[in-house]
């Protein structure tokens, strides 16, 4: 005769739940960069950016957005002395996902970047306004065509 078997229960995890401290942070570097938002601390009690925050170069550069593990990662804005403008995903410190890039020209390019590089499906908008969608591949875009509004 074979013997009912019980279920077994799940075992539950005993470790607590990590509560990480995040502090806000007024920074300048030995270069007199600054930085301005979140911090925590490392396992080896550093403090890294992490959070939000806004870090403005000794000459003139502004980045306002998200940090993670000391770099700028997720959504932010870049603007350059020049009246360039980035505004979008950032991954490992540099323009990567969806975005938007604003020459001082006023020439725009609205669309995907791949590190730093215009990459994927865009548009670029001239400074009389005429919009070309197409896929972007760094400096090249064959194919693009002109949006005519009719």
């Amino acid at each position: 005769m074979k013997m009912p078997v019980k279920p077994r229960k799940k075992a539950q995890s005993k470790e607590k739940a990590t509560i990480i401290e995040v502090f806000n942070v007024h920074v300048i570097f030995p270069n007199q960069d600054r930085y301005d938002g979140e911090c925590t601390r490392t396992e080896s009690g550093a403090l890294e950016r992490n959070g939000f925050g806004t870090h403005t170069t000794h000459n003139g550069i502004v980045y306002t957005g998200q940090w993670k593990n000391d770099k700028i990662n997720g959504t932010g804005r870049l603007e350059h002395p020049s009246g360039a403008i980035y505004e979008g995903e950032f991954k490992d410190n540099k323009f990567h996902g969806t975005g938007t890039y604003m020459w001082p020209n006023q020439f725009k390019y609205i669309g995907s970047f791949n590190e730093n590089k215009l990459e994927g499906e865009g548009k670029f908008i001239d400074s009389e306004g005429y919009e070309w969608v197409g896929t972007f591949h760094y400096r090249a875009a064959p194919g693009l065509k002109l949006k005519m509004d009719m």
